[in-house]
């Protein structure tokens, strides 16, 4: 059967401080912060973010050698050719020389090699076991083929240089920024992913310590001494704290990460949207605090969360996938949806430039929807956290909000 215990101020002539949030909110960080789940958790994802960023960097940097066996110096020399025509700064085609056609097979087959040029009657035939790198590939086709034609212009008389004359041809981008696309988008989904996941496990966590200290009678202790609603400013300000905390030092690994990879040029494309990311992030969590801390006092136990929390989750889920599979005009329209927009707005702004009035909508409606869920929240909250029985759903709580 539900039980319901009045307002501490309502039962009492004692007259709670007006503070009492902050002392809350302290708790709320102090805890947090003692746990080593939390410390290590926030430890391994920095470390995370600097070695992924840094393990990319030197996957696509790195030195490498492709080893091309032939059996003619005429083979070689095309090999040399094909290793100025690469235009790859960490890439080196070298030849190797072998006995015969068979000895170029089987090399190829041991892997001593990385392929084989060998000569045909109308050119030569590139060799490889399973596959062959595609940048040896085209470089190899293109000093075949201009050998071919230098031959060919000698054999003839013909001036090979007069022929090409007008050949050239040059490339201009109208938007500089367009060589960033690839970065631009990596780092659209890590704001996404980053916000899916940090709402979520923060998120989870701020319902079930409501629910645990619900199901333990904490609770009762603590609405004694601090109004019911002032506990969830508190637990609000102390878990935005701790999620504003975990985002910036994400922010700040992904900074180290390119600054030890002399990628400085890339801040110059994510350093704004990275600004951006935080004040969207700040004002979406709160939201999003307020509606975890409901749902956990709806719950009576913790086995209730799943139902209880699945607003929250489906807020968090579906811009989600919106983020990764939406069309451009979707996602310019959810954008500017409040809450929403925290998790998609960002991922617009790094994507490219966005209108400022769009921004300035997305931004507002988010406050203002923070504003009332805080203000709507509180009202449930103070009306459901001391219940006790079975779990009490949405429409209920909203009608004894009333």
């Amino acid at each position: 059967m539900s039980t319901h215990t009045p307002h501490p101020d309502q039962s009492s002539g004692t007259r709670a401080p007006r503070d009492a949030w902050k002392v809350v909110a302290r708790r709320e960080i102090d805890v947090q912060v003692r746990t080593k789940s939390f410390r290590i958790g926030l430890l391994v994802t920095v470390v995370g973010i600097v070695a992924t960023i840094v393990g990319v960097h030197w996957f696509q940097n790195r030195d490498t050698t492709q080893t091309v066996a032939v059996v003619e110096p005429a083979a070689a020399a095309v090999v040399k050719a094909a290793d100025q025509l690469a235009g790859d700064d960490t890439l080196t085609i070298r030849s190797k020389d072998v006995a015969d056609t068979a000895a170029a097979e089987r090399a190829v087959k041991d892997g001593d090699v990385d392929a084989a040029l060998l000569a045909t009657d109308d050119g030569y035939e590139l060799v490889g076991e399973r596959d062959i790198d595609a940048t040896v590939q085209q470089s190899v086709t293109a000093a075949v083929r201009a050998t071919a034609l230098q031959e060919n212009a000698a054999a003839q008389d013909v001036d090979l240089s007069a022929l090409d004359a007008g050949t050239t041809t040059s490339e201009r981008l109208l938007d500089r920024g367009a060589d960033d696309g690839g970065l631009r988008q990596a780092t659209s989904f890590v704001f996404v992913l980053l916000f899916y996941l940090t709402a979520i496990v923060l998120g989870m966590g701020i319902a079930n310590s409501v629910t645990q200290e619900k199901e333990s009678r904490v609770v009762e202790i603590l609405a004694a001494a601090v109004p019911i609603r002032q506990l969830l400013w508190g637990k609000v300000v102390g878990n935005t704290a701790l999620a504003v905390l975990q985002i910036v030092s994400y922010a700040a690994a992904g900074v180290v990460g390119l600054l030890l990879t002399g990628q400085t040029g890339a801040l110059d494309v994510v350093g704004l949207p990275m600004l951006w990311y935080v004040v969207f992030f700040l004002v979406g969590f709160v939201a999003l605090a307020s509606l975890w801390s409901v749902a956990g006092s709806l719950a009576s136990r913790t086995q209730d969360l799943q139902s209880t929390t699945m607003p929250a989750q489906m807020l968090l889920l579906v811009p989600y996938f919106l983020a990764i599979l939406g069309g451009e005009s979707i996602k310019t329209v959810v954008s500017m949806i409040p809450v929403v927009s925290s998790m998609m707005m960002p991922a617009r702004l790094v994507e490219g430039s966005v209108p400022a009035w769009q921004v300035a909508v997305a931004l507002g409606g988010t406050l203002l929807a923070a504003v009332l869920l805080v203000r709507v929240g509180a009202r449930v909250f103070e009306r459901t956290l001391l219940r006790t029985g079975d779990k009490i759903g949405y429409r209920e709580a909203l009608s004894l909000a009333e």
